[in-house]
């Protein structure tokens, strides 16, 4: 008993003699692993939560502003992106493969495993900050810092690109033409009268054939606003006037969700960082591999996060 009358606590918990590295309130290595994987799954799951609300701003913006999201895809870099989702798949292997060989005991092959495992990680962080490079030099950024007087100059790597007939004086041909096919003729029965009138792909509910007889039969729907323009401008074939509105709201959601997802794949590498240090020392093996298992958890989360990032922001138009 203590001087205050209150019983005195050991001054170390009790242990399990010939099992080390296996907690005091656990009973075997078997209980140890399964709670350990228990708490890891829930915080995957907020993490998931966490990216879940990106994806569903992005649902939302991508929904209301759609001819944004057609004509700024164009700026990034389809290759650079399939190339790290390449390094990023072959990652998620070697950290599996590492678990794998850490419950055989392979000490080896998991330290080359977890090596080869980070070297990919540094290789997706490097081509990102090539990425966000190319995009902070011709102020393809988000909210006030987006460069609207670069774009409208022809400034832009992706603007050069797709606004060659631009230059060539092609560009204002089928701009002029695009417009002129959607406008509403001024007199519609001298229109008709003639032969020329609405189509089924105008903005007309009636159409007229060549020998001048008008069908009911409702035109088609037409896209958002703006929309055939964005796609025109975008592919070379439209008027740099006619770019879309409010083109920084999806670079803010693209350097926000590829900012944060670069961040985890940070967190990433230095918990696969701190598992070689350990593995290097020969402190996992057939009893107690648990931390390799839950740090390979981690690192596919990060990989099937990417997997959605890159066709969401690189190819779907």
């Amino acid at each position: 008993m203590s001087h205050g009358g209150k019983p005195e606590r050991p001054a170390t918990a009790p242990g399990h003699p010939g099992k080390p590295r296996l907690g005091h309130h656990y009973d075997t290595y078997e209980q140890q692993f399964d709670s350990n994987k228990l708490g890891m799954w829930l915080f995957l799951v907020t993490e998931i939560l966490l990216f879940g609300g990106l994806f569903c701003a992005y649902a939302v913006y991508r929904a209301k502003h759609p001819e944004v999201f057609i004509y700024a895809h164009y700026f990034l870099d389809v290759n650079l992106g399939a190339i790290n989702t390449v390094v990023l798949l072959f990652s998620s292997l070697t950290a599996a493969w590492a678990v794998r060989a850490a419950q055989l005991g392979q000490r080896r092959l998991l330290v080359a495993l977890l090596t080869i495992t980070i070297v990919c990680g540094c290789g997706f962080l490097g081509i990102k900050g090539i990425e966000y490079s190319e995009k902070w030099k011709h102020g393809l950024l988000w909210g006030k810092n987006f460069d609207y007087e670069a774009l409208h100059h022809g400034d832009h790597t992706g603007a050069d690109d797709h606004g060659e007939a631009a230059e060539s004086g092609e560009t204002a041909d089928h701009g002029t033409a695009g417009v002129a096919d959607q406008a509403t003729p001024a007199d519609p029965d001298a229109a008709l009268a003639e032969g020329t009138g609405p189509t089924a792909t105008g903005d007309a509910t009636a159409t007229t054939s060549s020998a001048g007889e008008i069908s009911n039969i409702p035109a088609s729907a037409m896209g958002p606003p703006g929309l055939a323009a964005a796609q025109m401008v975008a592919e070379g074939h439209g008027s740099l006037e006619d770019v879309p509105r409010n083109v920084h709201l999806f670079f803010g959601i693209y350097f926000i969700m590829t900012g944060l997802h670069a961040l985890h794949v940070i967190v990433g590498m230095v918990v696969l960082l701190w598992l070689l240090v350990r593995a290097s020392k020969g402190e996992f093996g057939t009893q107690y591999f648990t931390p390799v298992d839950l740090g390979g958890l981690y690192w596919h989360l990060v990989d099937v996060i990417w997997i959605f990032l890159f066709p969401l922001l690189y190819l779907i138009h």
